[in-house]
């Protein structure tokens, strides 16, 4: 049970599979960035974390980017910030849900906690940018955390739209693994205790069942959902989907049948993506997302 205890927690990661594209932007540079940019308080480079950037009239509201579980503010978001942040927007990445004597790897405390993380990473914002609101967007955990932020610690009132980018919003089966680690007795608990941030994203758990007992969406905030059917890891993939006013969920195959992203990959490289997501941040002037949004 020891030996399987390391190989499950390791496998309920969204951060723990990779993709040649995927390394490829997570190169040496990044990490150097990442480590540059916790020394610098969470200001980085490459034109985001600027907390003088004055939102526009064309994009009044600032874009908050939650990074995924094992990821980081930084490596993360190496193409979309870029490519927010070239379009206009304000765009700020936070680190949350750290271990301590774990750098650079995230989002492993409690859920319930890193939502408070993000509760005071939102005002932070707000108050610098002088916007009432913001836009939040995340992948895999970053995108379903905060749901907590705003079903329960007031969010709704600071916040204009959630898209998730492969979301874990109604928990994983892990294409299966979720169901042997319940069949070691203790296993989950074990897990707990030492990664709190992944057990919460299995199916079954306590703050499942908690998210669960509300519906999907508050009022007055607008959701996008945009999963892929080649995710193995939010298993199976429409779990991420929502239920709701005001909510679109979007299949990545159906913009673009030729694109095998997989859970990784469209949260960290796919511009097809990107474009969707700049979409979903200004829907009044979005246009088609192709295979072609590629270079867009």
């Amino acid at each position: 049970m020891r030996t399987l205890l390391p190989a499950l927690a390791l496998a309920l990661s969204a951060g723990a599979l990779t993709t040649p594209a995927a390394a490829a932007a997570s190169s040496h540079d990044s990490r150097a960035a990442s480590v540059a940019g916790e020394a610098a308080g969470g200001t980085v480079g490459s034109g985001w974390n600027d907390y003088s950037c004055k939102p526009s009239a064309a994009h009044p509201r600032p874009v908050v980017l939650a990074h995924g579980t094992l990821g980081n503010s930084v490596d993360n978001w190496l193409v979309l910030a870029p490519y927010l942040k070239n379009r206009g927007y304000c765009v700020f990445s936070l680190d949350y849900g750290k271990l301590p004597g774990v750098p650079l790897f995230y989002g492993l405390g409690p859920i319930a906690k890193s939502a408070e993380e993000l509760s005071a990473y939102v005002d932070k914002v707000r108050s610098a940018t002088g916007a009432d609101k913001v836009d939040i967007v995340g992948h895999s955990q970053g995108g379903a955390m905060p749901r907590y932020y705003l079903n329960f610690l007031g969010g709704k009132d600071k916040v204009n739209s959630l898209t998730g980018i492969a979301p874990n919003n109604h928990g994983t089966t892990l294409s299966g693994l979720v169901t042997l680690m319940d069949k070691i007795p203790g296993a989950r608990n074990a897990i707990g205790g030492l990664t709190p941030g992944l057990t919460d994203q299995a199916i079954g758990s306590d703050y499942l069942k908690k998210m669960n007992s509300v519906p999907d969406t508050v009022p007055g905030v607008r959701y996008t959902v945009i999963a892929t059917k080649y995710d193995e890891v939010v298993t199976p993939y429409t779990s991420g989907y929502l239920t709701g006013p005001d909510v679109r969920n979007v299949l990545l195959q159906d913009l673009c049948a030729v694109d095998f992203s997989e859970h990784i990959a469209i949260g960290t490289v796919d511009r097809v993506v990107a474009h969707e997501v700049a979409n979903a941040l200004d829907p009044e002037h979005a246009t088609p997302t192709t295979c072609a949004s590629v270079i867009g």
